[in-house]
Order: C-alpha cells, then structure tokens, then sequence
C-alpha cells in the first residue's frame, strides 16, 4: 500500500462507525420519517456522522481542512435544545457525550475551500432515500492538488454477499474494494476486502442506466430520451446518493447520468468525490457532459463542470454524444 495508508485506514473506521450510528437512527423511524416534515431524525443523523467522522480526522490529521456539507448554526441556536439531546443519546456509545466536544468536531467540517491537501465529507448522501428507509451513502473524500486520492463510501442499505451494509473504499493506483459493513467491532475492513470491478457488458441494449430515484436530482426525462436513442432495453436502476456510484463500481449497472435540471445549477464536490475514485478505480470513467474531468479544485462546488456522466467505459464518448442530442 501506498504513503496514504494510515489515512485509508483511519478513514474506514470513521465512515463505519457513522454507518452504524446512522442506520441505528435511520432504524428507530420504524416506517414514521414520511410524517416528519421537519426533518429531524435526519438532521440527527447528519450530524452524528460528521462529528465522528470530524472528530477521527481531527485526531488523527489535525492540520487537514474539511470540507463538509452541515454547519452549527442550527445546532447552536437556543430552539434546538430539543436536537442537541437526541443528538447526544445517538453518540454516547461512540464516547461524544458533551455538546461541546460535538460542537466542537462538527466546526472542523467548516473549510470553504479545498487546499492543496484536504477532505471531503457528506455526512448524509441521499436524505429522501434515509427518510424512506432506503439507500443513502456517508460519503469521504481525500484530495490533493484537487485530485481524489481516497475515496470511502458506506451504504447502510446496499447489500454485501448477502449481508445488509457495505463499506466501499478505492485508494488511486490500487483499485476499489468493498466489505460487509457488520464486521466485528475490532475486525479489519482491509483484511475482508474483496476487489470489485465494473462490468464488461459490450451490447449496447443491454446496458443498465443507474440514475437519482428523485425527479429533482436529475432530468429523468432526458434520460428517458437517451435510452431510447441508444436503444436501451432494461428499466433505470433508481437509488438515491453515492451508492449507484457502489453499484456501477460493482458491475450492477454500466451508466450513472446525473443530468442538470437547471442551468444554473453547480454540483457539489462532496456528492462526487468518493465515487468518482471509486468508478475509476474499478475501470470505468466518469466525466461532464462535455467530456471533461470533474475539476475539485475550484472550491465547494463543481463551477467548472456541467452534469456528470459515469460508465463502465466502452461506450463513454458514444453515450456523451447521444446524451448531448438531448440536453440543452
């Protein structure tokens, strides 16, 4: 392994252990999240991922920025007492039991920028889908020189040889791998890794479109439009966060199209950054519409990139052309 491997490391126990803690409270909405217009249990969640995933970094790389996706503001404000104490109950057993140590590792999440040197962090990718209690992704990243160098990704709710939960990973030059989530607490992600690779189907019909499972996130209708152009037969896979990256990595898919729904609209480094690695590093290719490589250098947002395309690779600049009959 390479000079990263201490960062490797320290970041698949972090992104475990918020795994686990997500899901217990992704677990006790018990089919409710859908009446719960105000969001909390997913607000909870979020905040529990970044504060341990925080606090882990912190420790371990104190002079590493992060840039992740929740501030404190609202934790902060007097109204939500109420969300500090449930927020506590969730991260007693992963030894944060004051607020202030919370507040405290949620803050180093508060880079604006990239660095020469920093991560990425989503702490919940794909809300609706926690609501629902489907699919989401907690989502880390590490850059250098604006380069995804490792990228970890744990889908409580995407299934690993059988067993519920899968913890992702790729390191640049080594490949991608992925584990069951429920390992035992002292168990070593990296002694269970098994290498996973994207998928060698060369027929075009046959080929199996990953997109967001919400309108929303991107143009379903578009998308609609390119699979009857390139002649595709099967129905989209539809998920919600980072996880159709997991499954294209897989071979479970071979097209994620993320299509813009609005001109203006600038994508976020930490939805992309860990799975781009990790499509990569498992032989395929991601870019934007345009052909280009995602650019996570300029700052929180892909300003330089319009929508994003990743493949299993034999067709890539055939799908960016049948996609580009289609967006504006």
């Amino acid at each position: 392994m390479n000079d990263l491997a201490r960062e490797l490391e320290t970041a698949l126990r972090a992104v475990r252990s918020a795994s686990v803690a997500t899901r217990a409270v992704q677990t006790s909405l018990r089919g409710s999240a859908l009446e719960k217009s105000d969001r909390s249990p997913v607000t909870v969640a979020d905040y529990a991922a970044q504060a341990l995933i925080c606090r882990a970094l912190g420790v371990a790389f104190p002079g590493d920025p992060i840039v992740a996706e929740e501030d404190m503001d609202t934790l902060r404000a007097p109204r939500a007492e109420a969300l500090r104490g449930q927020l506590l109950k969730v991260l007693e057993p992963f030894g944060l039991a004051k607020i202030s140590a919370v507040l405290e590792a949620i803050g180093r999440g508060a880079a604006n920028t990239a660095g020469e040197r920093a991560w990425t962090l989503d702490p919940i990718d794909g809300t609706k889908g926690f609501l629902r209690g489907d699919h989401y992704a907690i989502a880390l990243a590490l850059l250098v020189d604006g380069r995804p160098e490792i990228g970890v990704l744990g889908c409580p709710r995407l299934d690993c040889d059988g067993r519920s939960g899968t913890l992702l990973w790729a390191l640049r030059g080594r490949g991608a791998f992925h584990a069951p989530l429920d390992l035992d607490d002292d168990a070593d992600p990296l002694a269970q890794a098994r290498p996973v690779k994207v998928s060698g189907e060369l027929d075009p019909a046959a080929l199996r479109l990953c997109e967001s499972f919400e309108s929303g996130h991107s143009a379903h209708g578009q998308s609609a439009q390119m699979q009857r152009q390139w002649g595709m037969t099967a129905a989209p896979v539809r998920m919600d966060s980072q996880a159709k990256y997991g499954v294209l990595a897989r071979g479970e898919a071979e097209v994620y199209a993320r299509l813009p729904t609005r001109a203006d609209y600038q994508e976020k480094i930490w939805d992309h950054a860990a799975g781009v690695l990790l499509v990569e590093e498992a032989g395929g290719r991601v870019s934007d519409l345009d052909g280009r490589p995602l650019d996570f250098s300029a700052g929180r947002t892909l300003r330089h990139n319009r929508g994003v395309l990743a493949s299993h690779g034999p067709h890539h600049e055939q799908l960016l052309a049948a996609l580009g009959r289609v967006t504006p």
